[in-house]
């Protein structure tokens, strides 16, 4: 058989993330995004987390973004789920989610906004996005590995799936 060249295909872009929810005493700790105007998440509050660097596993960007944003060194944590993304207006993006209840280290000032021990039974009353409402409730218990689907038109929650 002949040697076929394989077709050119549209490589799509999308992002692979991370994001803990860290526990202190029935708390979260959370993250109100403030500081950057043109952020997408801009005045919402969120987990610890963020994007992957090249070569890094899940657990390496958790452990890695936990630190650069919180000071804070992750001792007890568990892989709990992943998110897919899908928006008509940003590039789908791959969250994989952590929660964590062993640390070491002293809270630092966070570039991205500002860090605050949150109540857990508080959390849903937050400014979030309302897909992370989803997750959030999973996680607050002790839900087995899950996957979710949620897509997103504009900042509105379009449909969501759990696997």
């Amino acid at each position: 058989m002949p040697y076929r060249k394989a077709e050119k295909h549209e490589v799509k872009r999308f992002r692979l993330t991370t994001l803990c929810y860290i526990e202190k005493d029935g708390a979260w700790l959370m993250l109100h995004r403030t500081k950057k105007q043109a952020d997408q998440s801009h005045d919402k509050w969120l987990g610890i987390g963020g994007k992957f660097e090249d070569a890094e596993s899940p657990e390496e960007c958790m452990l890695r973004e936990v630190y650069e944003e919180t000071g804070l060194t992750v001792t007890d944590y568990d892989y709990r789920g992943i998110v897919t993304f899908v928006s008509d207006v940003w590039e789908t993006e791959y969250m994989h989610l952590f929660t964590a209840t062993g640390f070491t280290g002293k809270l630092l000032d966070c570039e991205e906004g500002e860090l605050a021990w949150i109540p857990k039974e508080e959390v849903l009353g937050l400014k979030l996005w309302e897909g992370d409402k989803l997750f959030l409730e999973r996680l607050m218990g002790d839900s087995e590995f899950f996957s979710l689907k949620v897509v997103y038109e504009g900042e509105k929650l379009a449909s969501w799936k759990f696997f």
